[in-house]
């Protein structure tokens, strides 16, 4: 992946908030924005807005347009704040910052879901200390967080062991049962 080097004045829809060399994020991205988006060298962007969320928001459609009519790769993952956890948002999170071409550039109404959905994909991949302290390093305080990005943290033990030990549970609870019958 490569790096990004945003200049101090980024005259783009809002503060952009680099996180890593090859990801960044912002507020809600306007179909101009991401001309200025790809000139800067961005070569993904990911649109972390529901559909209809707000009123004259741009759409996933309008944006994978304006991405593509401006050579940029574009995944919709849509993300509130009541699902930000969720595998349905950690894990393509995860696999696009894995997978795609960056570097990448994040978007959502303010930027701040889009950082945490980032926090909590990294959580399953690197220390949770460190992917706080990259975070303070980007300015972002998210300290608050630190219980929810240990559970991320843990997410490859529980999501594989207590699988395991569910299907072990259910043998031994079976057996036991066909023995007293």
């Amino acid at each position: 992946m490569g790096a990004i080097h945003l200049p101090k004045d980024v005259p783009l829809m809002s503060k952009i908030i680099q996180i890593t060399p090859s990801f960044a994020v912002a507020g809600q991205l306007e179909p101009e924005d991401f001309a200025h988006a790809a000139a800067l060298g961005f070569r993904t962007i990911i649109n972390n807005r529901p559909d209809g969320e707000e009123r004259g928001q741009l759409s996933a459609a309008e944006g994978r347009q304006a991405a593509e009519d401006n050579g940029l790769a574009y995944v919709h993952i849509p993300t509130t704040k009541h699902d930000i956890f969720t595998d349905a948002v950690v894990g393509p999170m995860a696999d696009v910052v894995a997978a795609q071409a960056g570097p990448i550039l994040a978007h959502c109404k303010s930027g701040q879901r889009s950082a945490i959905a980032w926090a909590a994909a990294a959580a399953r991949g690197q220390p949770v200390a460190e992917v706080l302290a990259t975070l303070e390093d980007a300015g972002l305080d998210f300290g608050f967080l630190r219980d929810d990005l240990d559970k991320q943290a843990d997410r490859r033990s529980w999501s594989t062991d207590t699988t395991a030990k569910r299907s072990s549970d259910a043998a031994v609870s079976a057996g036991a049962a066909a023995h007293a019958a």
